[in-house]
């Protein structure tokens, strides 16, 4: 795997060799700010402001309530996995007259987590599609809401059009242990695909 060298980043422990960088991505509404605030030990910078009625017009709040605030730019928050290993997570925003910001957030990234929400599955197609242009290995966590419905793994994985190699797992985005979890299963992902490389 590609690395940079972490010692050189003061704020960091000396022992830390390695910092990976992961996207957090999703469509619009999904979770990508919480769960990168859930997890990271460092107080996360966000770039939330306050949705207008400018932006009405073209962010569906359609089934979503009480949105006040929207991610333009990125989130960013930083997990230590061990002595020498961090991760920096960067989460992508996820309405379309963003995407152009992907470019430089997927540069050096390692792999993407997806956020996915069952209500609105059909939304994630347009986030798959950039991830797999930028390609970018993956794995897809469907963040349960309250109220959304549930599906088997089997059919969320048909509906999504996953391969059979492509991790999915449930997570809830304010829960520091699912998400963990969530997150651990695309570094394995990510651990496997490393070893199958000659």
């Amino acid at each position: 795997m590609d690395s940079a060298l972490a010692s050189e980043t003061p704020y960091l422990r000396e022992s830390v060799r390695t910092a990976v960088k992961i996207l957090i991505v999703g469509h619009f509404a999904v979770g990508k700010t919480t769960y990168v605030g859930t997890l990271s030990e460092i107080r996360p910078l966000r770039t939330e402001e306050r949705m207008t009625q400018a932006g009405a017009a073209v962010d569906d709040l359609a089934g979503i309530r009480d949105k006040t605030t929207t991610t333009v730019a990125m989130d960013f928050g930083r997990l230590t996995l061990s002595d020498d290993l961090v991760l920096y997570l960067f989460g992508a925003p996820g309405q379309q007259r963003f995407t152009r910001l992907w470019d430089d957030l997927a540069r050096g990234a390692l792999g993407a987590l997806i956020l996915v929400d069952t209500a609105r599955l059909q939304e994630s197609f347009a986030v798959m599609d950039i991830v797999e242009k930028q390609g970018l290995p993956y794995a897809v966590a469907v963040n349960h809401f309250e109220g959304a419905p549930r599906f088997p793994e089997t059919e969320v994985r048909e509906a999504l059009d996953l391969t059979p190699a492509t991790p999915l797992v449930s997570c809830d985005a304010r829960d520091r242990v699912s998400s963990t979890e969530a997150l651990i299963s695309l570094v394995d992902h990510l651990l496997t695909l490393d070893g199958e490389q000659p």
